[in-house]
């Protein structure tokens, strides 16, 4: 007797995570009447941080669905903007998006950041008690049960990792609010208050000044700041607006 099967049929955006022999049409895969919905779509492939409405049989279910046989399932990707409950937006980002990390701190969202490689189990565990949001494109990290909440980095190109996170979350942009190098919050600073950390050539050029309240970080608009503001610029055109 053949074992029994459902049929799955995955998004397209979510055809990257699924092997090329079964992106086309539906899916059969065996079920044994005990692993949940969320189990078999996990192993096809796909976070469940990437996943929303799992509709079977035109009807929308939990990923604790026990599949039966012959039931035919569509796999919908998160609606956006994401809403996530419980918890002011903020996030918390692996080793490989430290660029990211950056910029998003450079539109004052809440961004923490590891710069050292602590494992899967500590970002794990941190995302869970500071309540964020984990970022990354590993896989396996996002599908540790222990996280608060997590998504899939799509891309490796910067801007457009920015671009996709702000579409995906909305969060509110406050930029040159926070330090780009611990996500402290800036506040105004008088030249003499940074004045150990100035050159000669920038306490000439320069009167505005911001500081760290954390690390003590000075800021000011420096040969940089054109590409920063940029940056800003783009991100405020685009995701500024009530959405």
């Amino acid at each position: 007797m053949n074992a029994p099967q459902i049929h799955v049929e995955v998004a397209p955006e979510l055809a990257v995570f699924v092997p090329h022999a079964r992106r086309a049409g539906a899916t059969p895969l065996a079920v044994d009447g005990v692993s949940t919905l969320g189990h078999v779509i996990e192993s096809l492939g796909v976070p469940l941080t990437e996943v929303g409405a799992l509709v079977v049989d035109d009807r929308e279910v939990p990923v604790s669905h026990i599949p039966a046989h012959g039931e035919s399932v569509a796999v919908r990707p998160v609606a956006r903007p994401q809403r996530v409950p419980g918890a002011p937006l903020r996030f918390l980002l692996d080793v490989h998006l430290g660029t990211l990390a950056r910029r998003l701190r450079l539109l004052g969202v809440d961004t923490a950041y590891e710069s050292t490689d602590i494992g899967d189990p500590a970002l794990a565990a941190r995302s869970a008690a500071e309540q964020r949001v984990m970022l990354s494109r590993d896989r396996g990290l996002l599908r540790r049960r222990e996280l608060w909440a997590g998504a899939f980095v799509y891309s490796t190109s910067p801007d457009e990792q920015l671009r996709d996170v702000l579409d995906r979350f909305a969060p509110e942009l406050r930029p040159w609010t926070r330090c780009t190098a611990c996500n402290g919050l800036l506040r105004e600073a008088t030249k003499e208050e940074v004045a150990d950390q100035l050159a000669h050539g920038t306490q000439r050029s320069y009167d505005v000044f911001a500081q760290c309240a954390g690390c003590g970080r000075a800021y000011w608009k420096g040969a940089h700041h054109e590409q920063l503001e940029a940056i800003v610029e783009r991100a405020l055109a685009e995701f500024a607006g009530d959405r």
